[in-house]
């Protein structure tokens, strides 16, 4: 598999970026402007409301456990907490941070909150109405797209239960209000890296509101729903932004949707579930042994519990499919090792919002356990974008340089944070005997500062569970003589928080033990090896985590290697 070369971004061109993210701030200030005029407001009204057509019904697991605390006031988001007791009001005080008020916003806390019955719903339905009171007109924060796709969501999900301990009249303004919230979703110009999640819940609200109201929402969200999923969803199931645990997540909107529209008695638009059946082939390949995703580009892990609601019949299932070509990614599968590989370049422009600059980076499940993986940095984590760099990855790098970076200051807020940089093409070769399986990759984002290119070897022997690596570095042709004369590389093998760690007497071996307790023998044959801590994101949570860090140093004219395997201590007979 060969990628395409990747295509210029304007946002790192100095007089073409300016100009581009100069186009999109005033756009943004106009959009600002307008949105907060009456003549707006009036656009977004439509016929009355009549009732409830459907009930939506959202396919992720609730949390009973953080529906109870909920109901006594407690908030939790990102290991972050606010405490307002029972009865009390969130939305009259300052959040933790940026990234709780976001959540706190979408009500991302209703679908566990519902969790818990009658006194659920009565609480639910008291903390929409104090939102509503003082945010139902349309405000920067509480009504950007970030925050307004997933809340029309949860709404369009738990708004009939709100209505059954609501009156009549609190119902119709409920249901009105949503209406008008999806018509804004859909009227938002925010980028094409979210726009089929936007389509979908506004999609949802026109299934679930009965009337003219519904149908004539429906009539506009589907075909736009259509064209973004034909953009964003590629032939292999894997999105363009290329996170896998986003797929997953667009996967759960479309399965809510396609199942209020069966209830509707309407037939789920041919688009729609041909991205339905991609996006469950694509999560399926992306999931490991432990019953997680690999996490790569913005997307995490998610959770075992999460990924089997989205597939419930996964058993019954035919093989995984091990390579995605149009996404980019390779996955190689023994009896107890499966491992990932990013073989592709970064998403494109405003598709690369939340991707990472970490070309060849690798994830690794042995069995049960998540023994290496990448920093499961997501947008919703509110960690530092340091994180989407490469040093954060289990890749290589040259001299500690990073291979693209996000956009940042002025350019950055005016076309968000995509990444800029990094390699132009990225190459693939993948071979298959009956007893191995192994992968040539490359890329040339060393050629410019090192004249170098980076290939990484993987072969996984089937019969033994042998995982061999080669990082290569070899001379290119250079346009122009390169005038580094020395190139430290350094090998980062980042492990998951439940991994442990140790280095052997050698001072080069190291032993790796997961949850399951089994043993897996890391050996290289680089300079020096050493035991450093990293972080790992895990549910917007930073765990203290530890890395294996190779390193190496050679000369550019001649190019060099570091060789690595991993075996289990005791095969598995």
């Amino acid at each position: 598999m060969s990628a395409p070369p990747r295509p210029a971004d304007l946002a790192g061109a100095p007089v073409a970026g300016r100009l581009l993210a100069a186009g999109a701030a005033v756009r943004q200030e106009f959009s600002r402007e307008w949105r907060a005029t009456a003549l707006h407001a009036a656009s977004l009204r439509g016929p009355r409301a009549q009732g409830f057509a459907a009930t939506a019904r959202d396919f992720r697991p609730a949390d009973a456990e953080r529906g109870r605390g909920v109901l006594l006031g407690r908030f939790e988001f990102g290991g972050l907490r606010l405490e307002v007791g029972v009865g009390g009001d969130p939305w009259n005080r300052p959040s933790p941070s940026r990234a709780f008020a976001v959540q706190l916003h979408r009500f991302a806390w209703l679908p566990d909150l519902l969790t818990q019955g009658e006194a659920g719903a009565t609480e639910g339905l008291r903390l929409y109405l104090l939102w509503r009171r003082l945010f139902q007109r349309i405000s920067p924060f509480a009504w950007s797209a970030e925050v307004l796709e997933r809340r029309v969501f949860n709404l369009a999900c738990g708004l009939r239960r709100l209505g059954e301990r609501a009156s009549e009249a609190e119902t119709q303004a409920a249901l009105e209000l949503l209406l008008r919230q999806a018509r804004e979703l859909l009227d938002l110009k925010a980028g094409p890296a979210r726009r089929a999640e936007r389509c979908a819940a506004a999609a949802l609200v026109g299934a679930v509101a009965a009337g003219p109201a519904g149908e004539r929402l429906l009539a506009r969200a589907l075909p736009r729903l259509a064209r973004a999923l034909e953009a964003a969803v590629l032939a292999d199931g894997v999105l363009k932004t290329r996170a896998p645990e986003q797929g997953l997540e667009l996967l759960f909107d479309l399965l809510a949707l396609d199942d209020a529209l069966l209830q509707r008695g309407r037939e789920t638009p041919e688009p729609v579930a041909h991205a339905l059946d991609r996006l469950a082939g694509a999560v399926a390949a992306f999931r490991g042994e432990d019953g997680r995703l690999a996490s790569f580009h913005g997307g995490g892990a998610s959770t075992a519990e999460r990924v089997r609601a989205a597939s419930p019949d996964e058993d019954g299932a035919g093989r995984p499919m091990n390579q995605l070509p149009h996404g980019g990614y390779e996955r190689l599968a023994g009896r107890s090792v499966q491992v990932w590989a990013d073989a592709a370049v970064a998403p494109p422009g405003a598709w690369s919002a939340a991707a990472c600059g970490a070309p060849l980076a690798i994830e690794i499940v042995c069995g049960p356990d998540r023994l290496v993986v990448n920093s499961g940095w997501t947008p919703d984590s509110g960690a530092a974008e340091a994180l989407r760099l490469a040093q954060a990855a289990s890749t290589a790098v040259l001299g500690e340089r990073s291979l693209g970076a996000p956009l940042a200051r002025w350019r950055g807020r005016a076309l968000g944070p995509r990444l800029i940089g990094g390699p132009r093409r990225v190459e693939a070769r993948r071979h298959e005997s009956e007893t191995a399986v192994w992968l040539e990759l490359s890329h040339d984002g060393w050629v410019e500062t090192y004249g170098l290119v980076h290939e990484r070897r993987l072969y996984l022997d089937l019969l033994t569970d042998e995982l061999r690596g080669e990082e290569r570095f070899t001379p290119a042709q250079s346009v122009r003589p390169v005038k580094a004369r020395r190139a430290p590389v350094t090998v980062r093998f980042h492990l998951h928080p439940n991994a442990k760690v140790s280095l052997a007497r050698d001072q080069r071996s190291v032993l790796l033990r997961g949850p399951s307790n089994r043993g897996w023998w890391f050996r290289n044959d680089a300079e020096t090896v050493e035991l450093e801590p990293s972080v790992h994101i895990e549910a917007s949570v930073a765990r203290r985590s530890a890395q294996v860090v190779l390193r190496a140093t050679f000369d550019p004219a001649e190019g060099g290697r570091v060789r690595w395997k991993l075996a289990p201590v005791e095969p598995d007979r």
